[in-house]
């Protein structure tokens, strides 16, 4: 599955529960869910829960994306195009 295809997917499901939420609101599930996936990176040894919350915040990041209209694989391309060079 392609960037796209997931953020798609997301948009199909929840839309208009996300949009009627809107952003700021989205941003705060959004740094919980970055919460819980620090807490199993610092606590947890178990892959399939590390795992889980990493997809959490991948679907959560689509969501914010989706809600603000942007194609995060077009974003991406700030990272895919050669342009980026050095450190930040």
């Amino acid at each position: 599955m392609q960037i796209k295809d997931f953020q798609r997917l997301i948009e199909q499901r929840y839309a208009t529960r996300d949009r009627q939420r809107g952003t700021p609101a989205t941003f705060m599930w959004f740094i919980e869910e970055v919460g819980e996936l620090a807490t199993a990176l610092a606590q947890s040894k178990d892959k399939k829960e590390i795992s889980e919350e990493f997809a959490d915040v991948f679907a959560w990041l689509c969501t914010l994306a989706n809600i603000n209209d942007i194609d995060l694989e077009s974003a991406c391309e700030k990272y895919t195009s050669g342009k980026v060079q050095g450190y930040k």
